[in-house]
């Protein structure tokens, strides 16, 4: 344990003293936690609208005025014609429209009924979807509050409420699937250079002709990451509750428990990956561009996998990051317990312990 322990000890320094590693180590999770959290959003505010008002009656002005009392909004300069409309929406200035024609005001009151015309830049689909959504509720709102007595014959009553996460914060979707990508990303780039670095520094010999076994070369090499990753991870924990506004649910002994796993799933992965290489380069760009991608695109945090082609749903079931991923959100967002998650822990751990064995297998005791 001595031996064991020094060697640990040794791995620490150099880690420490490359500060590149630290870099990676701690620079880039939390790079990355503000930039999921605040950057990227499903939720759309701040819109440009630019606003042609033929009618210019104190109806449509009361519309305009609620629309640009929404945060979801962002009133542009009016427009005078529908060419500086279409001007606009090509250079980009505005991502919707909405036009009121001329006795607007008159033709609610007379007809009891009166049309505006509302336009969205459809070149990204989902957010002209949520933006008329939005102006039709502004809109009906409105219509709501001139005559609030007016019911129709039959009225069917829709009342909607959102589980675990009632104020529709998006940072609450976006931060399980990136702990488990700075998982992924950390703990895997940097073991993937641990055992190459000492092919390409000479020292391999060393430690090949040491009386340390294998098994307790690769243990000495994943602990220091181990406690750095944890380290990490309490970082992360932090930012999102106190900067991200992000409730923790759920068991912290469970999430720690289930991370811990997946930390070991990772640097079993990395350390497979540094003995299969001969060169550090090699080896980061396997662990960083190999593991980077497929986790953001198929772990099911930024892009729904339901919507994917079969093909692409069932490579998802290899990667280790879907598992945590489900058993993160399940745990820390709807505070569900162990029962829940039972099955991908064990998918886990059975990642972890086969990653180990086939490192052990291919850990090579002679140099070629």
């Amino acid at each position: 344990m001595k031996q064991l322990f020094a060697f640990i000890k040794k791995e620490f320094y150099h880690v420490f003293r490359d500060r590149r590693t630290l870099l990676i180590l701690f620079g880039l999770p939390i790079a990355q936690i503000i930039l999921f959290g605040f950057a990227l959003s499903s939720e759309v505010k701040n819109i440009g609208i630019a606003v042609l008002d033929n009618a210019r009656d104190l109806q449509s002005q009361q519309i305009v005025a609620k629309i640009n009392s929404s945060s979801y909004f962002q009133i542009k300069p009016p427009a005078l014609n529908y060419q500086e409309i279409e001007r606009r929406f090509k250079e980009g200035e505005i991502k919707c429209a909405i036009l009121f024609p001329a006795n607007f005001g008159s033709d609610l009151y007379k007809t009891g009924g009166a049309q505006v015309q509302v336009i969205a830049d459809a070149s990204d689909p989902n957010t002209a979807t949520t933006v008329t959504n939005y102006l039709n509720a502004i809109i009906g709102n409105y219509q709501q509050e001139l005559n609030p007595t007016a019911k129709p014959s039959y009225q069917i009553i829709t009342e909607t409420r959102q589980l675990y996460n009632e104020e529709q914060n998006g940072s609450l979707n976006f931060i399980p699937g990136v702990i488990a990508l700075i998982f992924m990303i950390v703990s895997t780039a940097l073991t993937s250079v641990s055992v190459v670095r000492e092919k390409e520094l000479g020292t391999m010999e060393i430690l090949l002709v040491s009386p340390f076994k294998p098994i307790m070369v690769l243990i000495a090499k994943a602990v220091p990451y181990l406690v750095l990753s944890l380290i990490d991870f309490i970082i992360i924990l932090l930012l999102s509750v106190f900067l991200l506004d992000v409730e923790i649910r759920g068991s912290l002994l469970l999430i720690f428990a289930e991370s811990i796993l997946f930390i070991i799933t990772c640097l079993s992965l990395g350390l497979l990956i540094s003995n299969l290489t001969n060169s550090q380069q090699t080896a980061m760009m396997i662990s960083m561009m190999g593991m980077m991608l497929p986790t953001m695109l198929l772990t099911g945090f930024m892009f729904p996998l339901e919507n994917m082609p079969k093909a692409f749903q069932i490579a998802s079931y290899i990667l280790p990051s879907k598992y945590y991923y489900t058993i993160i959100k399940a745990v820390m967002l709807k505070g569900l317990g162990f029962s829940y998650v039972w099955k991908e822990t064990l998918i886990l751990a059975g990642m972890a312990t086969g990653l180990l064995t086939l490192t052990l297998r291919k850990f090579k005791i002679r140099l070629s």
